[in-house]
């Protein structure tokens, strides 16, 4: 609160857009506008308004008196109801030899447009008025500007040493930046994390999208930041627990052990007839399609909550669910057409580092790769205010039984009418193999085997065999216009 001595000084002051005397002590409307106009802080000055109740209009006190009657009246109007959002103020008696004088003091608000009763007042110099339409359309633009999302809110307890900051240094800077300008950038560490939200300046502490990405020890500060995997038995959570792990840490991290997980713990393949001398083989879920999904999970969860990523698979199907339902722009009647992102800053280091790209199209890309796969539609839930869930299931079992039927059937007629079967054909992974003898690019890998969608075929039948069969000539630029791929 204003100390006395400041306020004589206010009496006198010619920043009349702070300051409004009055000697009235029973006009509440004239009260609450007054309130109201200080908290919209149309000058954007981000100083303190105040209501001098007990001085004239040229600065001399009136000589009346405050009583604790009037006092409780006034402090009343904060929480009355009558002025949204509840403005941030103080109310104080000060006593001069001259009478009293009653101050309240109004701080601008962080989600104007405030209103008294409906209406907008702001202070336009030495006068109060209503908002145009245009003045109230500056004030909620403002409103979008002071509202941070909570990673780019500081992380209080945390310091600079929670921080991983030599992989910040020599791994995503240079992700993030070309060279020219990291070699121009003479700041000091804080000040760099600093200019892209990872740290905050003014409370000395890592944002929270500092402590996510990059945290030593993220869970110490947001308890429910990892993701559970379980394995049950059977198609519901009432089966036997068959596995079991959290993975935990920055997503920097995570991320690529959440990747080798799935690859390894969840996506399954075998073979499966498709015609007489030829089979083809069939994962459970297409790779990608569940990367896309937990990738989402990680950067539209709700941090504040301390309810984990669940993954959970079953015998049939793969049900993913993070905390935090559709936000901003995103409605169920919209979705998935329209995406916002409740942690922007995290949403952009993932793209820096190439775990999304934003184009708001993961969710097709699931449905197609799902499709492509023989799998059905993943099923999303949207309706859920506080989290948000989606189910994939496996292929279906029929589909692929009557296709090894029709195969067997096949083959037992050919078989009956020459008495002798043909050899098997050479599998894809054979036919990938052999004709990588030379360095080939992944489109006339993907032609000689007859598919059209490289993305497709790199993810499902490309990717397993890299390292162990197959390998790139260009490694450390996984996505070169000149990589070519080769047998090892």
């Amino acid at each position: 609160m204003i100390a006395k001595e400041e306020v004589l000084d206010l009496l006198k002051s010619t920043e009349s857009y702070r300051v409004e005397r009055t000697t009235s002590t029973g006009n509440m409307d004239k009260f609450c506008e007054a309130i109201c106009a200080f908290a919209n802080d149309m000058p954007a000055s981000r100083k303190n308004g105040y209501l001098i109740i007990g001085a004239y209009d040229d600065g001399s006190i009136a000589g009346m008196k405050v009583d604790d009657a009037l006092l409780k009246k006034i402090a009343g109007i904060r929480s009355d109801g009558n002025i949204l959002p509840l403005p941030t103020m103080s109310v104080e008696r000060f006593s001069y030899p001259e009478g009293d004088l009653l101050v309240v003091e109004v701080h601008p608000s962080d989600l104007p447009p405030v209103r008294y009763r409906g209406r907008v007042f702001i202070r336009i110099g030495p006068r109060r008025d209503i908002a145009t339409e245009a003045e109230e359309r500056i004030l909620a633009e403002r409103r979008c500007s002071f509202m941070a999302t909570f990673d780019a809110t500081p992380c209080l307890n945390a310091k600079l040493e929670d921080l991983d900051v030599d992989y910040i240094n020599s791994k995503y800077l240079p992700m993030a930046f070309d060279e020219e300008t990291l070699a121009n950038d003479k700041r000091d560490i804080k000040e760099q994390l600093a200019s892209i939200h990872l740290y905050d300046r003014e409370n000395d502490c890592p944002t929270y999208a500092g402590i996510i990405l990059f945290g030593k020890n993220p869970k110490y500060f947001l308890l429910g930041d990892y993701v559970q995997f379980v394995r049950f038995a059977g198609k519901d959570k009432g089966g036997d627990i068959l596995n079991e792990r959290q993975f935990t840490g920055p997503l920097y991290k995570m991320l690529p052990t959440l990747e080798s997980f799935v690859r390894d713990g969840i996506i399954t393949q075998r073979p499966v007839p498709e015609t007489l001398f030829r089979e083809r083989t069939v994962w459970n879920y297409p790779e990608g399609a569940i990367r896309e999904l937990l990738m989402n999970a990680c950067m539209h969860r709700d941090y504040q909550s301390n309810m984990p990523i669940r993954l959970y698979q079953f015998d049939d199907y793969i049900e993913v669910m993070n905390a935090g339902g559709l936000y901003g722009e995103a409605r169920p009647e919209n979705f998935p057409s329209v995406n916002d992102y409740r942690n922007p800053l995290v949403a952009e280091a993932m793209r820096v580092m190439k775990y999304v790209n934003k184009f708001n199209r993961g969710v097709t890309r699931v449905q197609e790769m799902l499709k492509d796969n023989g799998n059905p539609p993943a099923e999303f839930d949207v309706n859920t205010i506080t989290a948000f869930r989606v189910n994939v299931h496996a292929t279906n079992e029929s589909d692929l039984s009557d296709s090894h039927k029709s195969a067997h059937k096949s083959t037992h007629k050919s078989t009956h009418k020459s008495g002798t079967s043909k050899p098997q054909s050479q599998s894809l992974e054979e036919k990938i193999i052999e004709f990588c003898r030379e360095p080939r690019s992944l489109s006339e890998i993907a032609e000689y085997c007859g598919f059209k969608n490289n993305r497709n075929f790199r993810e499902r039948y490309l990717n397993p065999l890299l390292g162990k069969q197959i390998h790139m000539t260009i490694p450390d630029k996984p996505t070169s216009r000149l990589q070519r791929y080769i047998k090892i």
